[in-house]
């Protein structure tokens, strides 16, 4: 593994200690697969962890940024959400077709109780850490 420079704004562990237990642990998971996917994935140098919009947030230097989140009224479900401008969630769909839920061209819902597909999802997290390299491939190099 390469030697990924991280920078984490801290007020991001405060929105994470808000989440309920249950929540929080899926928030967690999602947030170690983004890091994990930045560490294994060539060009990505450096990861910018912060708040957009009060969410947690990845920015890489070639990259689309990346949200997650859980809100309170849907308390069964969390995201990662993408640039809706993009063409990740649409590639992520033709590439993936029903492995993941999706919401229009902006997000990746994942239900509360359900596994998550890690090695497609990393797939996804790739491409968007990658986005302004890849976007001009059909399948974003998925």
């Amino acid at each position: 593994m390469k030697l990924l420079t991280r920078k984490t704004n801290p007020t991001v562990k405060e929105i994470f200690e808000r989440y309920p237990d249950p929540v929080r642990e899926k928030m967690a998971r999602l947030r170690e697969l983004v890091i994990e996917t930045a560490e294994e994935t060539e060009g990505v140098d450096e990861l910018v962890e912060t708040l957009k919009w009060g969410e947690p947030s990845f920015l890489t230097k070639n990259g689309s940024t990346i949200r997650m989140d859980w809100k309170t009224k849907t308390p069964e479900q969390y995201a990662l959400y993408f640039q809706c401008s993009s063409r990740l969630v649409d590639t992520f769909r033709m590439v993936f077709d029903r492995t993941f839920h999706y919401e229009g061209n902006r997000a990746i819902i994942f239900a509360i109780n359900q596994q998550i597909p890690v090695p497609e999802l990393k797939e996804c997290i790739k491409a968007a850490l990658r986005y302004h390299r890849v976007k001009d491939q059909l399948t974003l190099g998925i």
